[in-house]
């Protein structure tokens, strides 16, 4: 329903010092990162710790993390606009938003750890119809337009408004971004809900069949690593995804609600958004509880071997803290009680808890399995980042961090509608 709602336009990190902070921070790390980069493109691979041993290390492990972080993040996002829960319509924005911006930063991270990154255009002058990468790559492609068309049309009504009530490069910004599309009538915006809804409804096979099932499968149809090699892999990137997801947009909601300027944190959402955080939570327990046991009990060598290195080895600190630890125990319990639901700076340690927590799961996914020998007497592999490989990932975060900051400034995350929170 269309609104007549005059409130000014509010947006942006309140603190002045805390935001001059934050950007000479995330500048800092990216100019570090840049440099990093460049001894990688001068050096190539041979500035990393990895081998023709362990061919996959942080890089990969990165790229399935926010791959992951962006397909959960557009999945929670389809809770309003196809499955009616109008309450969670408040987080919609920046849920499409984190998840476009993980989307690039798992890209950037895939694309460096190319041993020739010129070649980045080949999946599509040369393409593969057997080869599932080759499937993968398009996807994304897709997805991306997916995520671009959902934000748009959630926020081209209120992008006008922007455009009609701020001023200087926010105003700029949102007159170029409304594509032309200025109507406000009840018509225009019910038809962009409607558009929305197809958006969305298209995107959820893609990102769960293929942006996320994808993933699985690429580790999954490698039949030399037993530990890839499992029919749950794919559910498992899934529900993982999903779990990373919700516990972004929780942190994200609660800290720009609470640091820019805007209303206030609506503690139901928080509170939702917390149950559906420990729900799959604890799916993401059991489904891989299942996969370990089902491991254990062939008794294949290179199968237990690698959950042995997991759980005892010299993984088991990955294991225990990060993905145990703060993957599933801390938010479990965070989140076990009402009362703690509707503290939402409580709620942002559960949520940090868990986006720190995935990326010890994900280096558990990667390169254990590449540290075992698959044949006796070959060399047993070992791999720890160097230096270069934690300077690009710093600064491609450092990125990632620094154009979600500028979108939330000058885009208006938060919906402008009289009724809405």
């Amino acid at each position: 329903m269309a609104t007549t709602d005059r409130r000014p336009v509010t947006s942006g990190i309140e603190n002045r010092t805390i935001r001059i902070v934050w950007y000479a921070l995330l500048v800092g790390v990216l100019i570090a990162g840049a440099y990093a980069t460049y001894l990688r493109v001068v050096g190539g691979i041979a500035t990393t710790n990895l081998t023709s041993i362990t061919p996959w290390g942080a890089w990969v492990a990165f790229y399935i993390y926010f791959a992951g972080l962006s397909a959960g993040a557009f999945l929670l996002s389809t809770l309003s606009s196809v499955f009616g829960m109008e309450r969670l319509r408040a987080i919609q924005r920046e849920a499409l938003l984190a998840a476009i911006v993980a989307m690039v930063a798992a890209l950037l991270f895939i694309w460096i750890d190319l041993g020739r990154m010129e070649r980045l255009f080949n999946p599509f002058l040369h393409r593969q119809i057997t080869s599932p990468l080759s499937w993968e790559v398009h996807a994304y492609v897709i997805y991306m337009g997916i995520l671009l068309a959902g934000l748009y049309f959630s926020m081209r009504a209120d992008l006008v408004r922007v455009a009609e009530r701020a001023s200087g490069i926010r105003a700029v910004v949102a007159r170029v971004f409304t594509l032309g599309r200025t109507d406000l009538s009840e018509a225009a915006i019910a038809a962009d809900r409607v558009w929305q809804k197809r958006v969305s409804i298209v995107g959820i096979p893609l990102a769960v069949f293929l942006v996320l099932g994808g993933e699985g499968v690429l580790f999954a149809v490698a039949k030399a690593r037993p530990y890839w090699n499992s029919g749950l892999f794919p559910v498992i990137f899934v529900v993982s995804a999903i779990v990373a997801g919700t516990a972004l947009v929780l942190t994200v909601y609660v800290l720009r609600r609470t640091l820019f300027a805007g209303p206030p944190v609506d503690v139901d959402i928080v509170d939702r958004l917390a149950q559906i955080l420990l729900a799959f939570v604890l799916v993401d327990v059991a489904f891989t509880a299942i996969d370990a046991l089902i491991a254990l009990t062939t008794l294949e060598q290179l199968h237990v071997g690698t959950w042995l290195l997991l759980a005892t080895g010299d993984m088991a600190w990955s294991f225990w803290v990060f993905m145990v630890g703060l993957g599933w125990v801390v938010p479990a319990i965070l989140t076990s009680r009402r009362t703690w639901r509707r503290r939402p700076w409580l709620m942002v340690i559960a949520g940090l808890s868990v986006v720190v927590g995935i990326v010890g799961v994900r280096f558990n996914i990667v390169v254990p399995p590449l540290v075992l020998p698959v044949m006796e007497l070959l060399p047993q592999g070992e791999y720890f980042p160097s230096l270069v490989e934690w300077g690009t990932s710093a600064g491609i975060i450092a990125f990632g961090l620094l154009v979600y900051t500028i979108g939330a400034e000058l885009l208006p995350l938060t919906p402008l509608e009289g009724d809405s929170k």
